[in-house]
């Protein structure tokens, strides 16, 4: 049960959640994964499909190469798709998907594997075979997870380019991975627009040398360029017989690839991170079954891109590992209107919703009338991804959309760890902006500069100092910058690159990347602090903050901020502003200067370019902008 008596500002959560919830005491299941490490994760896996059992649970002995579960043979697909289809799930539905356009499809679990294997004899017949390279670069559509599933049942390596970026972006990734075959849809929907996905991918092919084959999966049906010899349209060979025989799961090692995924590059070239299909398949099992305690009748939807992390881990592979009911939208919370998403809530009733501060703070900025016109009473758990939640947007999450009832899984992980590292679970207390503690069997600590542990409510770095089984391999063809980027700092800990703090309570709160970090007067101010001060106020929605080099002072604070709709700030609204922060974090925290702008460079995960913002205000360039959002 959850700990009474915690400091600060603290949710319990309701007793009719815990009676429910798989996990009712997070002490206990901590204690027994602290006391057996490895034969808590062997446990998981054993819940799980293995063609063969492993030999050992882990091996540490080429550190940090770490190895799960040797020796195991196992297709995370199988475990996804065909033990459902041989049991209860196979009628029961796997995906719902809805287009911004109010296209509708639904899957069975029968259906989304027959699919899946239509999908894979196309690729065969294109000469995919284990080991090779498949890029996909499409909409939030289903055959984007479909031909996900497709690569990894016969063994071969997926790479998900998120289906808003550059040509540059497009080509550098292709390169970089030598994809054999590029799947591409001839556009997506996106606030009522229809963005030329087969257009860019043509003009980044001109400098792909390695691609031979171009699958095109039809969407909007609008007119597009077909290269004769290489393009073909996917629901033209999905009606020729071959693909319509049975096609088995490649058996594949534990420790075989089944995705690489380019990190968003915001500082240098991006990365291809490695993930393997045994330790991921057991990670993001467990973590979604405890943390969102997915229950037999649940709808769930995670709001994020199949591009992204969060869309792998828990749209595609963690919802189908659990036998869930998995929804899925193409499109913009706000089109047409800023209801879409609580409307789609009512109407397929809808339990659990994980979606990222940035949609939550871009929500409010609408007030509580759109939300409140529909019912949303079928939500029994709320979730959070992507970049520390301020509390302001946690409290207006959890009053407005969660009626108050729902607890909130504020969740962090990172492309690298494939999973949950620092969660709530539905029976642990909350305190708005906290990620509570790590998930059992992660340790996990705060460093100084000099690799020791940091008192209470002291920032450090953030450190993971044992393995976990959905971490990262290495990076693609990049050995040792896998060493050198997250295993240098201090020897044998994984360094996360982010700064947090421990509460007295043992409570973590991440503050930022080490380099949004601001040191004003010998003073260390996270930048997430002072944009939560500044968006506690009451006609600001969102807020980034940066530090400008100033000889006193070292640094001083930079904002710029977003206006609430209808807010009309009078000749004193920045001083107002100022004296604002100063009251929230101290004044020290005090913005030099405060900008009012109409938006925020983002990332294409709604992360806050900050960067670019300091390159701007510098005049400087502000480096490769291949991720940024528009």
């Amino acid at each position: 049960m959850a700990e009474k008596n915690l400091s600060g500002d603290v949710y319990y959560p309701p007793n009719g959640i815990v009676k429910n919830a798989h996990i009712k005491d997070w002490d206990e299941l901590n204690a027994r994964a602290h006391d057996d490490y490895q034969g808590f994760w062997a446990s998981i896996a054993e819940e799980l499909h293995w063609y063969k059992k492993w030999d050992a649970v882990l091996d540490d002995s080429g550190k940090p190469f770490y190895k799960w579960f040797v020796g195991g043979r196992t297709n995370i697909v199988h475990s996804c798709l065909d033990r459902h289809t041989e049991g209860a799930h196979r009628n029961k539905l796997a995906l719902i998907w809805e287009g911004e356009d109010g296209a509708f499809q639904s899957y069975s679990y029968f259906a989304l594997l027959r699919e899946t294997k239509r999908f894979a004899n196309v690729l065969k017949s294109l000469g995919v075979r284990k080991g090779d390279r498949v890029t996909l670069y499409m909409g939030r559509i289903p055959e984007l997870a479909i031909g996900m599933l497709a690569c990894a049942r016969i063994g071969a390596m997926h790479s998900v380019v998120y289906g808003g970026f550059s040509v540059e972006a497009l080509h550098e990734r292709l390169e970089d991975s030598h994809s054999k075959v590029l799947i591409v849809s001839d556009g997506a929907y996106q606030r009522g627009k229809i963005v030329p996905l087969k257009d860019i991918a043509d003009e980044a092919l001109q400098r792909a040398a390695t691609v031979e084959s171009v699958l095109v999966v039809r969407r909007t049906g609008e007119p597009i360029n077909m290269e004769s010899g290489r393009d073909m349209w996917y629901h033209e060979l999905a009606k020729l017989p071959i693909a319509n025989v049975d096609c088995p799961c490649e058996e594949m090692d534990a420790e075989d690839p089944l995705f690489l995924l380019y990190t968003s590059g915001t500082t240098g070239k991006p990365k291809a991170i490695l993930h393997t299909h045994g330790g991921y398949m057991v990670g993001t099992y467990a973590t979604l079954k405890y943390v969102f305690d997915i229950q037999e009748q649940d709808r769930y939807w995670c709001a994020a891109d199949p591009g992204w992390i969060t869309g792998h881990s828990y749209i595609v592979y963690g919802p189908l590992l659990n036998g869930a009911t998995n929804f899925m939208y193409e499109g913009a919370p706000t089109y047409p209107y800023p209801n879409r998403w609580w409307q789609m809530i009512e109407k397929y009733g809808i339990n659990i919703l994980y979606t990222a501060p940035t949609a939550i703070r871009g929500l409010m900025r609408f007030g509580e009338n759109w939300p409140n016109r529909h019912d949303l009473s079928s939500l029994r758990l709320l979730g959070s991804v992507g970049e520390p939640i301020n509390p302001e947007a946690w409290k207006w999450y959890h009053r407005v959309i969660g009626g108050g009832r729902c607890p909130i899984m504020d969740t962090w992980w990172q492309t690298e760890t494939g999973m949950f590292m620092i969660t709530p679970m539905p029976c642990v207390a909350l305190k708005p902006g906290s990620g509570t503690r790590p998930f059992p069997g992660i340790e996990m600590d705060i460093y100084n500069e000099e690799g020791k542990p940091v008192g209470a409510n002291e920032e450090g770095y953030l450190v993971i100092k044992t393995p976990w089984p959905a971490m990262l391999r290495t990076i693609y063809g990049d050995p040792d910058r896998y060493v050198e980027q997250y295993w240098s700092k201090y020897e044998g800990v994984y360094m996360t690159g982010d700064s947090a703090k421990r509460d007295e309570d043992g409570y973590y709160w991440v503050i930022g990347r080490v380099d949004d970090v601001i040191k004003v007067s010998g003073y260390r101010l996270g930048t997430a602090e002072i944009e939560s001060a500044l968006v506690s106020h009451h006609d600001i929605a969102e807020a980034a903050v940066i530090g400008l080099p100033h000889d006193v002072k070292g640094n001083v604070i930079h904002a710029f901020v977003i206006l609430r709709a209808g807010a009309a700030p009078g000749e004193h609204f920045i001083e107002e502003l100022r004296q604002h922060v100063g009251h929230e974090v101290g004044p020290i925290a005090k913005p030099e200067h405060i900008e009012i702008v109409d938006s925020l460079p983002k990332t294409r995960s709604g992360k806050i370019m900050r960067r670019v913002l300091k390159a701007q205000a510098l005049g400087e360039d502000p480096g490769n902008l291949s991720t940024l959002e528009e």
